[in-house]
C-alpha cells in the first residue's frame, strides 16, 4: 500500500473543531477517592471498580510514535472503504434480534434448518454462565431477551432437559416467567398461543385519526415508535395466533407477581440523567411517582377498548385497518424495508400478512429481502442480525477522522471490494474524470445520498419546508435525522475547508450546506436544542399508556445531537444567528451540577461531555468559561490510572457509575476531545500524554484497536448498539488533533 501524507491541518480560525460520541466497557476498577463505590452490582457482571481521579505524569509519546499510530490506523481505516466510496461497520445489538428473526420466520412458515442452526449458534454463544443472556456485552441477565433467547433455541431443537436450558429456564422462574416479560415480548408470545390477547394491552387501529398535535396522535411518539405502533395496531385489532410448535411450562413461576400479570411489566427509568439530575422534566420518571388518576384512568380506557375490540364499529375498524395499511406501505424504502430498522421492519411484515398479502407480493418479497440483507454471516459459520445499518454516519466519522488527522490518501489506495447490493451515488465522475482520492470519493458518495425530494414523517409537522437531510442508513428516505445530518455536513465543510476537493464537489457542497442548515433550524424545539427525528417531540401522557414498557418513546432535545448541530452552524458562519445562540443557551443550561453532559445516543457522561466542550469552542467560548472549565474538570476527575477513560452501561441507572468504567479506545478518544476543546497552555498536558500512550500501546499491529463492550446507545436502559468503527474513527480523530496540538501549541 503507498504511504499516505499526514498533513499540518490548517485550522483557519485558530481552534480544532470536530464531532464527538460514544460509550464502551464494564469491568473492575475502584471509587476515586470521595466519591461513591457503585451501588449495585449483579451478580453475573464484574464490579467496575473505576480507578482514579489523576493521571500519571508520563514523558510525552515520542513524536514519531504518534504519527506512526496514526499512519497505521488511518490506513487501516483506508482499506475499509468501499470502492464507491462509503463505509460501512459492524453494528452488534443484542440476540433478541436474531431470536425474533426465528420467530417471525416460524410464524410466516419460511423458517429453514440452516438458517436455524446458523442463528441458534450465535444465540448460545451470548449466553451466560447462569443461563440468562444480557442486552450488552458484560452486563447482567435480562428476562424478556433470556425468555426470547430461550424459545429460539428451542425452536432450534435444543431440549429443555439439556443442562444449559433447565440453567435458563430455572433463571427464568426465578424472576417470575413469563408475566413478568415486557408487552413486546407477551406479543410475540400470543402470536403462538402461548400468551392470551386479553392479558395485553390493546392498541386500536382508530388511534390512526387522531390529528397529529392531538395528544396520543401516533406523532406525538418518536419516529421509531412510531412505526412500530401503527404495525401493531393491525396486529392487536386481528390478534393471529398460529399452532405453537411446543408448550413453555417449564417457564411457569411458581407465583406470578401481581403488578407484572396485566399490562407493562416493571422497568428501572434509565431515559433521564442518572439520579434524576437536570436534563429534561419530560423524561424523569417512568411511572413510580405518577399521579394514580393517571394510572387508572389509562387502565380504565385500556378496559374500554378491550370491551370496543370485541365489538367494534365495522365501517370505522375498516377504514381505520385501510389507513394503517397505507400508512406503512408508504413508508416502505427503496430496499424493502421499513424505516431502517428490524423492529418495525418485522411488524409491518406480519401486519401486511394479517391483511392478506402473499408472501411472494412484491412489497413483501422487498420486505424480506431488506432482513436478509441485515444479516451477517461469520467464519464460525454462525448468523447475526443487524437491528440497523449506519453507513451514513460511519462514513461521516471516518471523513472526519482522516481529515482532522491531516491525511491524504492517493488515487490508488488499496480499498475493500465492491459489494453489489447497495446503490450508487448520483453525480460520479464520468470515466474520463481524474481517478478521484480515497476523500473526494466519500464526499461524492454522501452527496449522492442527501434527501433532496421526499418529505418524510418531519414534514407531518413542518409543511412549509424544504428537505435536505441525512439519514443513518442506505436507505430511509422517510427518516433523516439532525445528527447525520450535522455531521455529513461537517465531515463535507471541513473537506472544502482543507482544499482536498476538487471544485465541482466544492460547489455541491455550498449548495447542500444551504439546504441543510435550512432544515435544521427548521427542526429546531422550542426550547433551542435538537431532538434526533423530530422537533418538540417531548410528551410525557404517551409513557402512561400501558403498553409503554419498551424504552424511549420521545425525542427531545439531547445535548449530543444538539451540540453536533451547534458545532456545524457555529463552525459554517452561522455563530452569531439568534437560533445557534439558542442552542449554545440549550447546552449550558443542561450541564449537569458536576460539570458532565449527559449522552443520549452514546454511553454515557463521557460521549455527552466529549461532545459538548468541542461545540462550546466553536462557539466562542474561552477555555476558562466556567462551563469549559467544569467540563474539563469532571473529565479529568474520571481518567483512570492507566490512562484511558471508559463508562460503565450502569451509569443510566446509576450515578455511581458515571464516567466510570475500565478503559476503552473509543471513550478515552472523546475524553480527549474534550479536553483538546479545553486546553490551553498545556493545562492538559499530563492527562492528554497519558491518554495517548494509552491508545498508542493498545493498538492492534494493523491499525486498529479492539473493544468489546457496546459504546452506542439505542434506548438508555433497554437497547445498546456496539458500532465496529467506533474502536477505530474516535481514536484516528483525537490523536490526530492531539498531534497537531503538540506541533502547534499556540493554536
Amino acid at each position: 500500500m503507498p504511504d499516505l501524507e499526514l498533513r499540518d491541518v490548517d485550522r483557519a480560525d485558530g481552534r480544532h473543531h470536530a464531532p464527538n460520541l460514544g460509550r464502551t466497557d464494564t469491568l473492575s476498577p475502584s471509587a476515586p477517592t470521595g466519591e461513591p463505590a457503585p451501588a449495585s452490582t449483579p451478580a453475573a457482571v464484574a464490579t467496575p471498580t473505576p480507578t482514579p481521579t489523576t493521571a500519571p505524569a508520563p514523558a510525552p509519546a515520542p513524536e514519531n510514535a504518534l504519527r506512526e499510530t496514526v499512519q497505521r490506523a488511518a490506513e487501516h481505516l483506508l482499506r475499509l472503504q468501499d470502492p464507491r466510496g462509503w463505509w460501512k461497520f459492524d453494528l452488534e445489538t443484542n440476540p433478541t434480534m436474531d431470536a425474533e428473526d426465528l420467530l417471525l420466520r416460524e410464524y410466516l412458515g419460511i423458517r429453514t434448518v440452516e438458517q436455524t442452526e446458523a442463528t441458534a449458534k450465535h444465540i448460545r454463544s451470548r449466553r451466560l454462565d447462569d443461563g440468562s443472556w444480557p442486552t450488552y456485552f458484560g452486563g447482567p441477565g435480562e428476562l424478556s431477551t433470556t425468555v426470547e433467547c430461550y424459545i429460539a433455541l428451542r425452536l432450534a431443537g435444543d431440549s429443555p432437559d439439556d443442562e444449559p436450558l433447565r440453567r435458563s429456564a430455572a433463571w427464568i422462574r426465578e424472576r417470575g416467567g413469563i408475566p413478568a416479560t415486557r408487552v413486546f415480548t407477551r406479543i410475540w408470545l400470543a402470536l403462538f398461543g402461548w400468551w392470551r390477547w386479553e392479558d395485553l394491552p390493546v392498541l386500536p387501529p382508530e388511534i390512526m385519526f387522531l390529528p397529529p398535535r392531538a395528544p396520543l396522535s401516533i406523532y406525538s411518539f418518536a419516529s421509531w415508535a412510531r412505526q412500530t405502533i401503527v404495525p401493531l395496531t393491525i396486529v392487536s385489532a386481528a390478534r393471529p395466533q398460529c399452532p405453537a410448535p411446543f408448550d413453555l411450562a417449564e417457564l411457569d413461576p411458581d407465583e406470578v407477581p401481581a403488578a407484572q400479570s396485566h399490562g407493562a411489566a416493571q422497568s428501572p427509568d434509565t431515559r433521564s440523567p442518572a439520579g434524576g439530575r437536570t436534563l429534561r422534566g419530560a423524561m424523569r420518571r417512568l411511572g413510580g411517582d405518577r399521579p394514580n388518576t393517571a394510572k387508572v384512568f389509562f387502565r380504565g380506557l385500556d378496559a374500554a377498548l378491550h370491551r370496543y375490540h370485541r365489538h367494534p364499529i365495522g365501517p370505522l375498524r375498516r377504514h381505520a385497518l385501510r389507513t394503517a395499511e397505507r400508512w406503512i406501505i408508504a413508508r416502505q424504502e427503496a430496499d424493502g424495508c421499513f424505516g431502517g430498522i428490524q423492529p418495525p421492519a418485522v411488524y409491518s411484515i406480519i401486519a401486511l400478512r394479517l391483511l392478506g398479502y402473499d408472501l411472494d407480493h412484491p412489497v413483501l418479497a422487498a420486505a424480506l429481502r431488506s432482513l436478509d440483507a441485515y444479516t451477517l454471516h461469520r467464519e464460525d459459520g454462525s448468523r447475526m442480525i443487524e437491528a440497523s445499518q449506519s453507513p451514513i454516519w460511519d462514513t461521516a466519522l471516518a471523513v472526519l477522522a482522516l481529515a482532522d488527522a491531516g491525511i491524504d490518501a492517493p488515487a490508488d489506495v488499496d480499498v475493500a471490494p465492491a459489494l453489489p447490493t447497495q446503490r450508487v451515488a448520483t453525480g460520479a465522475p464520468a470515466p474520463s474524470a481524474p481517478v478521484p482520492t480515497a476523500l473526494e470519493r466519500a464526499a461524492d458518495w454522501l452527496l449522492g445520498q442527501e434527501i433532496q425530494h421526499r418529505r418524510g414523517d418531519w414534514a407531518i409537522t413542518h409543511p412549509g419546508v424544504a428537505p435536505g437531510g441525512w439519514a443513518f442508513e442506505f436507505d430511509n428516505d422517510t427518516y433523516p435525522d439532525t445528527d447525520d445530518t450535522a455531521e455529513v455536513v461537517l465531515a463535507l465543510h471541513r473537506l472544502n475547508r482543507l482544499r482536498r476537493l476538487r471544485h465541482p464537489t466544492n460547489t455541491r457542497i455550498d449548495a447542500a450546506l444551504e439546504r441543510s442548515t435550512a432544515w435544521l433550524f427548521a427542526l429546531q424545539s422550542r426550547d433551542g436544542g435538537w431532538g434526533a427525528y423530530d422537533s418538540d417531540n417531548a410528551s410525557t401522557l404517551v409513557y402512561q399508556i400501558p403498553f409503554a414498557d419498551f424504552g424511549a418513546l420521545t425525542d427531545p432535545s439531547s445535548a449530543d445531537v444538539t451540540a453536533h448541530v451547534v458545532e456545524l452552524l457555529c463552525e459554517t458562519g452561522r455563530i452569531r444567528d439568534p437560533r445557534t445562540l439558542r442552542g449554545v443557551d440549550w447546552l449550558l443550561r443542561n450541564q449537569e451540577a458536576d460539570g458532565s453532559w449527559y449522552g443520549r445516543w452514546g454511553v454515557n457522561y463521557v460521549y455527552g461531555t466529549g461532545s459538548v466542550l468541542p461545540a462550546l469552542q466553536a462557539a466562542g467560548l474561552p477555555p476558562t468559561h466556567p462551563a469549559m472549565v467544569a467540563g474539563a474538570r469532571w473529565l479529568l476527575s474520571r481518567q483512570n490510572s492507566d490512562g484511558g477513560w471508559g463508562e460503565d452501561i450502569r451509569s443510566y441507572g446509576d450515578p455511581a457509575w458515571s464516567g466510570r468504567g475500565l478503559s476503552t479506545p473509543s471513550q478515552t478518544a472523546w475524553a480527549m476531545l474534550g479536553l483538546l476543546a479545553t486546553d490551553h497552555g498545556g493545562v492538559h498536558a499530563d492527562a492528554l500524554a497519558a491518554a495517548a500512550r494509552w491508545l498508542t500501546e493498545q493498538q492492534r499491529p494493523d491499525g486498529g484497536w479492539d473493544e468489546e463492550m457496546f459504546t452506542g446507545t439505542g434506548f438508555p436502559g433497554f437497547f445498546y448498539l456496539n458500532y465496529h468503527g467506533y474502536r477505530l474513527v474516535w481514536p484516528v480523530m483525537a490523536l490526530g488533533r492531539y498531534l497537531h496540538s503538540r506541533q502547534h501549541p499556540s493554536d
